[in-house]
């Protein structure tokens, strides 16, 4: 396993994120152990969660099952940098967010004082390593989430704060703050949708994590099945996540499905696979510390490990830029 810095932080984390949103809803309790144990051996030390995450069956179901890994024992809460996520609202049955009942969602004081107590106690630990803010919140300032922040901080109950779907503006905001008022090391990392498919990161949000230390930890590194052979499992009838979401209503648009077809025949030639290719090529990119993987089964966490060991030629390179271009920088994406 290869490891890195997080950012600008001292700790090193391993160049695939374990994410755990399946866990509950589609892997059972049993399996997401096997699955974090696996993890685990293979030297992946950097797991993702969030404290909704569960909710079409119970919000923090998922952090439940972790809890319940960590339990085992075996060194493997000491093992692990945890990351977790505040925002959602909390209230079994309500929207995720806007429920009808104030205070329990979003980046309040209240209400992430509350958030984090309750996730420490689902998650059956001590502390959070990252604590992750899963939205921006427009109704609340950053000195107000950094006061909070502080708090925890300083009681040990969270080591690190890290953003996820955050714009570049929002980031520079965040810790331009958190610097006047000398509230400790600001946003540690930035989570962010980021693929071949989906690049607009790339425009401004990769460049201002760079720009003041953040790691970039991309989500949905396979575009939702879209880019681990969507069109090879449509044939063969098998895989589900290419039969709803995302990855089904781009299959229907004939231009991604063009894009998809002209992606898998490159890779192929290439002699590999396609989210394998997909994940390595996230692992080129300046400023990334790497994919989260969220598999289902073995199989899937090993194609991902597999990732980890490809080199992409030069070429290969030029041909994925060829089908998915991207928007460059910004300025110069969109001046001169």
């Amino acid at each position: 396993m290869e490891y890195t810095q997080l950012g600008r932080t001292g700790v090193k984390v391993s160049r695939l994120v374990l994410g755990t949103m399946n866990f509950g809803p589609q892997t059972d309790e049993a399996d997401a152990h096997s699955l974090m144990d696996a993890a685990l051996d293979a030297g992946v030390n950097f797991f993702d969660t969030a404290n909704i995450y569960g909710l079409t069956e119970h919000k923090g179901l998922t952090e439940e099952i972790v809890g319940s890994w960590f339990a085992k024992g075996g060194g493997r809460r000491d093992k692990v940098v945890l990351a977790t996520k505040v925002y959602g609202n909390m209230i079994d049955g309500e929207p995720v967010v806007g429920a009808s009942w104030p205070n329990f969602d979003r980046l309040s004081a209240v209400n992430i004082r509350r958030a984090v107590e309750a996730s420490l106690r689902r998650l059956g630990t001590d502390h959070i390593d990252v604590y992750q803010f899963h939205h921006v919140d427009r109704l609340t300032s950053f000195e107000e989430i950094w006061q909070a922040v502080d708090t925890l901080v300083q009681q040990g109950k969270i080591l690190y704060a890290g953003s996820s779907n955050f714009p570049g503006y929002k980031i520079a905001q965040a810790n331009e703050t958190a610097k006047r008022g000398r509230l400790g090391l600001g946003l540690v990392s930035e989570q962010c949708l980021y693929n071949l498919f989906e690049r607009r990161s790339e425009l401004e949000v990769v460049p201002a994590a760079q720009e003041y230390g953040l790691g970039v930890i991309p989500w949905s590194p396979l575009h939702q099945g879209l880019l681990g052979g969507a069109l090879r499992k449509e044939a063969e009838g098998v895989g589900a996540r290419t039969r709803t979401g995302r990855s089904a209503a781009g299959l229907a648009d004939p231009g991604v499905r063009a894009k998809v077809e002209a992606y898998e025949n490159l890779v192929a030639k290439h002699g590999m696979e396609p989210g394998e290719v997909a994940l390595a090529w996230l692992l080129t990119r300046p400023g990334v510390t790497g994919p989260i993987v969220g598999p289902r089964t073995h199989e899937q966490l090993d194609s991902a490990l597999r990732a980890l060991e490809l080199t992409l030629s030069e070429e290969l390179l030029a041909g994925l830029d060829e089908i998915f271009p991207g928007t460059g920088p910004a300025p110069e994406a969109y001046a001169w």
